[in-house]
């Protein structure tokens, strides 16, 4: 007869921090009701992609996510060789997720900014402050990966056109749409009784009233940045989404937005790097035990 073994299984600190990414993209996709994107409603703007889809490329990322993080623990240090280790690990994991989604780009903009975090966190567990994070991340943001491919994104290429902060600069400042908006806006609506939910959708309407959504410009124009960015605050303004007015005017934005095939997914990613500050934040969840 033979024993099974009950003993919960102690995690490496890597793969602690791959599942915190993961989980961070799934909680991201399921918060509902966000505008124009997608989540437990339905498309949003998007005919290509569903709940499904998001939740798999989430779950096809973890060994990106893991090998990064092991990748900070072996070099050590910020450093060229970490920059170009962890660039050719987020284009392999790039690859993971087109080869889950059938081709269809759900994450890439996440896998940069996840992936940076992920990789300062791993270099220094003991130092999870989010500023202290966000300036590790922008150190290694800011060195040149020789290897990476040099034909612009479609972000990158809205950005030249219209002078935009893209997701690149947005790492190098150190994710200021995080630290100065996002992080501020959920701790307010946890203090202020609005529930985890709501307080996630204030943090996400917190980044879209100032973010130059290269995601947005790309599909509106500007028409569409202005429309987000003026709804949001409107959705904050009449109390955030906790509230019936505030509901009222995030419909409103849902629709305007989704008229306008304006999808604020570089928002989007920015409220999963939030989320994924915001639990690292304590230490606890990076502490040695078992999940």
């Amino acid at each position: 007869m033979h024993a099974f073994n009950l003993q919960p299984k102690t995690l490496s600190l890597a793969e602690r921090l791959a599942d915190l990414a993961v989980d961070a993209l799934i909680d991201e996709a399921d918060l509902s009701p966000k505008p124009a994107l997608v989540d437990r409603r339905g498309n949003g703007a998007h005919s290509d992609l569903h709940l499904g889809l998001m939740h798999a490329s989430a779950l096809s990322l973890w060994p990106a996510f893991k090998a990064m993080a092991d990748a900070a623990i072996a070099f050590g240090e910020i450093g060229l060789p970490l920059r170009e280790a962890v660039g050719r690990i987020g284009r392999e994991g790039e690859q993971a997720m087109l080869d889950t989604t059938g081709g269809v780009n759900t994450h890439r903009g996440a896998i940069w900014a996840l992936g940076l975090l992920v990789t300062a966190a791993a270099l220094d567990p003991e130092s999870t402050a989010a500023s202290s994070v966000s300036i590790r991340a922008a150190r290694l943001a800011l060195l040149d990966d020789r290897y990476a491919p040099r034909p612009l994104s479609h972000g990158a290429q809205v950005a030249q056109r219209y002078g935009a902060r893209g997701a690149r600069e947005e790492a190098q400042l150190g994710f200021p749409a995080v630290l100065q908006r996002a992080l501020p806006q959920l701790k307010c609506s946890r203090t202020a009784g609005h529930g985890e939910q709501n307080a996630r959708l204030d943090a996400l309407l917190a980044i879209m009233t100032n973010l130059a959504d290269t995601c947005v410009l790309y599909r509106a124009g500007e028409q569409g940045l202005h429309t987000m960015q003026l709804g949001a605050q409107a959705v904050l303004d009449a109390g955030g989404s906790a509230s019936l007015a505030g509901r009222r005017r995030l419909h409103e934005l849902d629709q305007q937005l989704i008229a306008l095939n304006a999808s604020p997914g570089g928002a989007a990613d920015l409220l999963a790097a939030c989320l994924f500050i915001d639990r690292i934040e304590s230490g606890d969840s990076l502490k040695q035990g078992a999940f």
